[in-house]
């Protein structure tokens, strides 16, 4: 019985992976089939096994769990590309090379990561709140003249809107191929595949601008911004009339 509660209560405050003895001078580690031996309780047992695939996906690292915010219980193979591949229980993608919970091309990790001060223009780091150089990429002087951090705050704004907007429009997107999800489930409605399938190039098409826009912001290369300008511009037409 001792036992019993004892195992019971570090499986329920998920510390049961490194649990020793409880006697405080014996370092053992209690196997796996001395718990099944010990613990009777199902829904202990359920939570046992969740805490040893927790630990084994933590601890292989081409390993990941699905980023999806929504939730999904679903483990990832990484296979080498930066961006990921789609959860084969979602469709979520997921980025592998940062912690940001999506992939975001044509944006790259380090713009994920990269925060801008609007009044001062200071970048900075948001995981680690450190300068963004010298360790970092970029850096920007805070004593620039005022006219200059209003003119970079008034680009930061418009970019921001756009990003917005497209992320917006994504999840109308999302809201609408739902809807038309649940009338494909009445009887004699015809089929309504070709609209589901123009539902979810909507919803790339919009994740693709609303990351284009970050990619834009921190790109100073004049002359190929120009032709991806271009290309975005053409591509949001196309979006809207979608």
């Amino acid at each position: 019985p001792c036992w019993r509660e004892y195992l019971t209560t570090r499986i329920e405050q998920n510390m049961i992976v490194n649990c020793t003895c409880p006697i405080s001078e014996c370092r053992a580690q209690p196997t796996t089939a001395f718990i099944y031996s010990i613990v009777s309780s199902q829904e202990i047992i359920a939570k046992y096994e969740k805490a040893l695939l927790r630990r084994y996906v933590e601890c292989c690292s081409n390993l990941t769990w699905c980023t999806n915010p929504q939730g999904c219980d679903q483990i990832l193979l990484k296979d080498g590309l930066g961006y990921g591949a789609a959860c084969t229980k979602c469709s979520w993608i997921s980025c592998f090379n940062c912690n940001f919970p999506e992939a975001h091309y044509p944006a790259s990790c380090s713009h994920m990561s990269r925060m801008t001060c609007a009044k001062c223009n200071h970048g900075f780091c948001w995981r680690c709140l450190k300068p963004w150089r010298p360790n970092h990429k970029d850096y920007y002087n805070c004593s620039a003249m005022v006219s200059k951090a209003a003119w970079q705050e008034k680009r930061f704004q418009d970019y921001n809107e756009r990003c917005t907007f497209h992320h917006h429009a994504r999840e109308f997107a999302t809201s609408l191929r739902n809807s038309i999800s649940s009338i494909r489930e009445i009887p004699k409605i015809r089929n309504l595949t070709f609209v589901l399938d123009a539902c979810k190039v909507l919803e790339q098409a919009r994740k693709v601008l609303a990351y284009s826009c970050v990619y834009s912001y921190y790109n100073q290369d004049t002359e190929s911004m120009d032709i991806v300008e271009q290309q975005t511009e053409s591509l949001e037409l196309l979006t809207n009339a979608l």
